[in-house]
């Protein structure tokens, strides 16, 4: 099956996960809100958060290996797939070994960390966290199975599991909030869940692909070890800068202020992630895809395809962006909840910057996982973690939460501004000129769109309803994707994509030649 193919099919189930899980988790966090309190919602982000900063040692084993595997997986050399998933699989049992000691060793920590509770016991945010501990150290023990389907463009497989495996949870956690009103439960209901999910996930890896539990497995030569190591030792420094910079918000949010305030910008950041995750299936359908034409095209033929998602990338996160900027803070006060849960539209206006920003490296990230780029960089993360974690704290004593994001979108324009150049360097062999016209071009154009919505939001929306939202959202949809379509409709790019999609869609070729 082809590139494209495999990469619709990706992209279809992906899709079709992340809207129901999108319903999935308005519905869990609606009955969240109604039976338990802010503390409780704020603890549970505090906890997924430093969860992920303790995730620092799996240091980017599963993207090197990943993209060790592109090769054997394109040539079906089996021996070699099973020497290179004996190594992950050892590697993975390490890491899950360590993220538990060092989880227990931060137990004594906890109440340092959140220094007011509001009748939230000692005892039991120790347990809380216990099972949040566990939940992502058996992760560990299954995760790296995916690898190899993934590896063959058959992401979609994680997708369906994830897909049927949230379904399950939240219908029964939202069973035993309204029947017990018990945090405790509502923990262990999840990870009842996913620990069959876990079983079955092992099972199923083990039928699908049946000569990796064959006993003899050949040791990969010095020089095989050694792209992994490199690429391992590489990843190390963006893995750090990355929890840096995007896990500690909670964190610092919860010293600094309050861990109610942690659960208020959760459901920004909730429907924000939503977003990314919809659009991300796109384009992290297509990462093994690129690896596939890393290995088999010219760099003329790749930088043609990069500038076809990197355009895609920046219509679709930049549409978001401006949806966002007009209508989330209306959604989450006006109609889901009410004006207590609010944020202040400069807060907004930061996180979406940082939002656009993160989508404009996403081509950027994915074709350097799938060219195997990780060198170059290394110390950008590094050092985009420290600036974010400095501004960060700073911020935040003298401006307040606004504070917090400065630093992220001091950090991500750090990125925005030298990942191009690595890039275009390493992968192209050209200069990144032309990367940062079209970055302002599209950044001109959307903040000109933003500018004519303004007083058109004023003019539809003096009260908020439904059907006040649903009319703006609709003028936003109209708006926006007529003027570029109407600037951008001759571009390459957007012709590639248009023929692209007229080849499954033919009655698009009648619309538009």
């Amino acid at each position: 099956m082809g590139r494209v193919r495999q990469a619709e099919k990706n992209i279809f189930f992906g899709y079709i996960g992340n809207i129901i899980i999108m319903i999935m988790g308005f519905l869990q966090r609606t009955v969240f809100i109604m039976v338990l309190d802010k503390t409780l919602l704020g603890v549970n982000s505090l906890y997924t958060d430093i969860l992920s900063v303790l995730s620092l040692a799996e240091l980017g084993i599963g993207s090197a290996l990943n993209y060790s595997l592109y090769k054997p997986v394109a040539e079906n050399d089996q021996e070699k797939i099973k020497s290179y998933m004996r190594l992950y699989k050892r590697a993975y049992m390490a890491i899950a070994g360590i993220i538990a000691v060092v989880g227990v060793v931060l137990i004594p920590f906890l109440p340092y960390l959140i220094t007011d509770s509001k009748g939230v016991a000692g005892r039991e945010l120790i347990l809380y966290y216990l099972i949040f501990l566990f939940n992502t150290v058996s992760t560990y023990f299954v995760a790296y199975k995916y690898s190899l389907a993934n590896a063959q463009q058959r992401g979609y497989i994680q997708t369906n599991i994830a897909t049927i495996t949230k379904i399950i949870t939240v219908f029964a956690q939202i069973i035993i909030l309204l029947a017990t009103k018990n945090f405790l439960l509502f923990l262990l209901t999840q990870s009842a869940v996913e620990l069959a999910q876990k079983i079955f996930v092992s099972i199923y890896f083990n039928k699908l692909y049946p000569y990796l539990r064959e006993r003899d497995v050949k040791k990969l030569g010095k020089e095989e070890t050694g792209v992994v190591v490199t690429k391992t030792k590489a990843l190390m420094f963006h893995k750090i800068g990355d929890v840096a910079r995007m896990s500690t918000d909670s964190i610092i949010i919860t010293y600094f202020m309050d861990v109610g305030w942690v659960g208020i910008v959760g459901n920004y950041t909730l429907i924000i992630t939503y977003a990314v995750n919809f659009i991300g299936v796109i384009f992290n359908s297509v990462i093994s895809g690129f690896g596939n034409l890393v290995a088999t095209e010219s760099k003329e033929k790749q930088h043609t395809m990069f500038k076809v998602y990197r355009f895609a990338a920046c219509w679709l996160y930049g549409f978001a962006a401006v949806g966002f900027w007009l209508l989330l803070t209306p959604l989450i006060t006006g109609i889901w909840l009410n004006e207590s849960w609010g944020l202040g539209q400069i807060v907004l206006t930061l996180m979406l910057v940082d939002f656009y920003l993160k989508g404009g490296r996403t081509v950027l990230v994915n074709f350097k996982i799938a060219a195997g780029v990780f060198e170059q960089d290394k110390y950008l993360s590094l050092f985009q973690g420290a600036v974010n974690l400095v501004l960060s704290i700073i911020g935040i004593q003298y401006i307040g939460l606004a504070g917090v994001y400065v630093g992220t979108v001091v950090s991500g324009v750090l990125a925005n501004l030298i990942q191009p150049v690595i890039v275009y360097k390493n992968c192209f062999s050209k200069k990144a000129w032309s990367y940062f016209a079209d970055s302002a071009k599209y950044i001109g154009v959307i903040a000109c769109i933003v500018l004519f919505l303004i007083p058109v939001k004023a003019l539809i929306m003096v009260q908020v309803n439904l059907v006040t939202f649903i009319v703006m959202a609709v003028v936003i949809t109209l708006v926006y994707n007529m003027i570029f379509f109407l600037l951008f409709h001759k571009t390459q790019e957007f012709s590639y994509l248009w023929n692209l999609a007229a080849g499954r869609l033919p009655f698009l070729k009648k619309i538009y030649h």
